[in-house]
């Protein structure tokens, strides 16, 4: 069979990933094909467009790499679009491959996909019959360069053309990290290290960029050198070595104990974190007078409180860091040793059932934490519930946390998330945290969850009968309710159409079934659904601070 434009996109794109998430249609029918005959690459299907990127995007979450997903064109391609702009709103290199008009013009069905896609934040790489490979290569070394997604776009009538004679595929060629550097930099590199070193009660704050340039072990060493009490963002669970020293999710999630020992700090790095409204509290997390330091990639701080901003990679500047405080010969300054950390990052253990006789999510979080596999990675959908597993469930990196949607502030993208984080992690129990309304919105995706997980995973439905944030945010404000509700569904029988085993959860009690079903070999039991049926009155502190900063509507 004759090499096709398709087929080279495809062994091109195979070189640098190994698995791929979509749906066929007509307009990537033959890069399917093709990537399936001719490649070692793995492809997923998934029940709807969205579920493609969202997988993939997850994929990258989990494991790291470059994430591939596919679509046809036209509908395919704009049911591609909020998982796409989660995606680049999330930072996330990622190539969607999809069909386009004929290079003859668009046909009556047809939308202008580059401007839809550029609306997004997303680029659009367009092959032609002779530069497939290279458009390819210039697509993926775009994604990982920037951390962006773009889309690799295949117009009808080139799919099956012979791309004629063909040079070598060029490598990809990336930008080496970037260095802390000129002589203004290097001065405020040793003021940080100074106030580190000469700091009553330092504190050092990571989020996912910190984990993402493997900055870690470098991150851990001057925790201990300076004596400092760590904490993460949610995206940087997990990333500090001496837990018995980390407050754990600081920000809207984090315990009042952890935010209270916060406010003590006198001096705080701030290591790849955005330093967003939820970390920052909505500009209450430090205390007047702390001296804030951040690293980070970005042009400029990203909050008003950051006294010095190094612009440098995360790992080449805290291991300069190191250096300089060792150099330096201070003292750590005992603070961590001199607090109860474990007793400031506990939660509310919540009351069992609440008022209305529905379960007490803070309880049922609790007891989920026990029950559940410790080698799991936990996959969040958006909605109020996101506070319980990020303030009750520990995780051991932050490669284990799974948010898509949170940046784009979108919800229903959890279920296909599974299916991403599944196949990175083959090893791993897979756990997602869903809501019962970005629960229904994902339903295509359910039995794709099922399928590729199956054993390995664990979806849990906080189930209030709302849309729960809005209930908190708006319906306490007086607004009309009747738009908020969702009658309540039955999760659990859902499951069950589609092969995984449903529970419903009214009481802590039923969650011994979870203890059975993780006794169990992997290889004999089913994906399981628990379909917690809590209480709307049980509201996640966070979401008071939201409301606080929600202005009332005007009479």
């Amino acid at each position: 069979m004759p090499t096709t434009v398709s087929a080279l996109v495809a062994r091109t794109l195979a070189r640098h990933v190994d698995h791929v998430f979509g749906i066929m249609g007509h307009g990537n029918a033959y890069f399917l094909d093709a990537l399936l005959r001719e490649t070692p690459a793995s492809f997923t299907a998934v029940r709807h467009e969205s579920g493609a990127v969202v997988a993939a995007d997850a994929h990258h979450r989990a494991g790291g790499g470059l994430a591939a997903a596919t679509a046809t064109y036209g509908a395919g391609f704009t049911n591609t679009l909020t998982a796409l702009a989660e995606s680049v709103q999330a930072h996330v290199p990622l190539v969607l491959v999809v069909g386009d008009e004929p290079t003859s013009g668009p046909r009556s069905w047809d939308v202008d996909q580059v401007a839809l896609a550029a609306a997004v934040g997303a680029r659009t790489y367009t092959v032609g019959r002779t530069d497939a490979a290279a458009t390819t290569v210039l697509a993926v070394e775009h994604a990982l360069t920037y951390r962006v997604p773009t889309v690799l776009a295949i117009p009808y009538d080139v799919a099956r053309r012979n791309p004629g004679p063909v040079d070598a595929v060029p490598d990809v060629v990336l930008p080496e990290p970037v260095p802390v550097g000129g002589p203004f930099d290097r001065r405020l590199l040793q003021e940080v290290a100074g106030a580190l070193g000469a700091a009553h009660r330092p504190l050092l704050l990571a989020g996912r960029g910190a984990w993402l340039a493997g900055a870690a072990p470098a991150l851990g060493e001057l925790a201990d050198l300076t004596g400092a009490l760590t904490g993460s963002t949610a995206l940087g669970r997990g990333i500090f070595p001496r837990q018995e020293f980390d407050l754990g999710v600081i920000g809207g999630w984090g315990a009042p104990g952890a935010v209270d020992l916060v406010r003590e700090a006198d001096v705080v790095l701030v290591v790849g974190a955005s330093l967003n409204q939820f970390t920052m509290r909505f500009g209450q997390l430090f205390a007047p007078g702390t001296h804030v330091f951040q690293v980070d990639l970005r042009d400029s701080a990203t909050h008003a409180h950051v006294r010095g901003y190094l612009r440098a990679d995360a790992a080449l500047t805290v291991r300069a860091l190191v250096e300089a405080v060792r150099a330096d010969d201070a003292k750590a300054s005992g603070w961590r040793e001199s607090v109860d950390v474990a007793a400031a990052r506990a939660h509310d253990p919540g009351t069992g059932q609440a008022e209305d006789g529905r379960l007490d999510p803070r309880s049922a979080a609790r007891r989920l934490a026990e029950l559940l596999p410790p080698d799991r990675v936990v996959v969040s959908d958006g909605g109020h519930f996101m506070g319980w597993p990020n303030m009750y469930w520990p995780v051991a990196a932050p490669d284990r946390v799974v948010m898509v949607g949170t940046a784009f502030q979108s919800i229903g993208l959890g279920l296909p998330s599974v299916a991403g984080a599944a196949a990175a992690r083959p090893g791993a129990t897979v756990v997602l945290n869903t809501g019962d309304g970005g629960g229904l919105m994902a339903l295509a995706d359910l039995e794709t969850a099922v399928r590729v997980a199956g054993g390995r995973g664990v979806a849990v439905v906080w189930n209030d009968a709302a849309y729960g944030a809005e209930v908190n945010v708006y319906g306490h404000k007086g607004l009309a309710r009747g738009p908020m509700l969702i009658p309540e569904v039955d999760f659990a029988a859902l499951a069950r159409s589609v092969g995984a085993e449903g529970v419903v959860v009214r009481e802590l009690a039923d969650l011994d079934h979870l203890g059975a079903w993780a006794a169990r070999p992997v290889a004999e039991r089913p994906f399981l659904l628990l379909d917690l049926r809590v209480s709307p009155l049980v509201v996640a502190p966070y979401q008071h601070e939201i409301v606080a900063v929600t202005p009332d509507p005007k009479p």
